[in-house]
């Protein structure tokens, strides 16, 4: 919201007799007579997406994936569920409208489980790449344009400034951004607002950053399948 200029009011008939401006008054007349206000900028809430998961949204300071930043999901190995953790909120998005972009996945989506989940097929858009480096190119474009509900990206051998270009490409264009990321990774670093690890052995989710808050030192049960 911007600036808010509130005009005085009405003039009551004896105001000149407790000193009203005159008309040619300035506006820092108007001002020091506190016959005018003038309001703030109030900054606008950052958007949130549910996990979809209640028992993650609980200990997540936002309640749910940050909406305009990026966010790490840090595994040992595919196939630990990894994907499936992002569904509820991909589904919601696609199912508002929103395009889903994913960017050089390891592996092609097996439409009918994406459907199952809920995503609407027609909203969702795969990108190929020749190498990291234009991966990475391609999933800050799409995350600056602002036209993307989420993107989606597996970033490969990616340093702290190539993260830090996706997530200011993010707030830039308000968009969700999704990084499946190697669990070792979590040794290094991160600029992004949220990183999860997933414990495939335990059946259970560690928050080893999150924005606004402290990391919740319990893990959270999570169920793969």
């Amino acid at each position: 919201m911007g600036a808010v200029l509130a005009w005085p009011q009405p003039l009551a008939a004896n105001d000149a007799a407790v000193g009203t401006p005159a008309p040619d008054a300035g506006l820092e007349d108007l001002l020091d007579g506190r016959r005018l206000w003038k309001g703030g900028s109030f900054p606008a809430a950052p958007s949130v997406h549910a996990t979809g998961h209640a028992a993650l949204d609980a200990v997540l300071p936002a309640g749910g994936w940050p909406g305009s930043a990026l966010s790490e999901i840090l595994h040992a190995a595919e196939g630990v569920g990894e994907i499936r953790l992002a569904w509820p909120a991909l589904a919601r998005l696609s199912q508002a409208g929103e395009r889903i972009v994913l960017v050089a996945p390891p592996h092609r989506p097996f439409a009918p489980a994406w459907q199952s989940a809920g995503i609407a097929l027609e909203r969702l858009h795969l990108v190929n790449a020749e190498s990291p480096k234009d991966a990475l190119w391609a999933a800050e474009q799409c995350l600056r344009s602002g036209s993307c509900g989420a993107v989606l990206c597996w970033p490969q051998l990616a340093d702290d400034r190539a993260l830090r270009r996706l997530q200011v490409a993010a707030e830039t264009g308000q968009t969700l951004a999704l990084a499946w990321r190697p669990l070792q990774a979590a040794r290094n670093p991160s600029p992004a607002a949220l990183r999860i690890a997933i414990d495939a052995a335990a059946s259970a989710l560690r928050v080893l950053k999150c924005r606004g808050g402290m990391a919740p030192p319990q893990s959270i049960p999570f169920n793969a399948h």
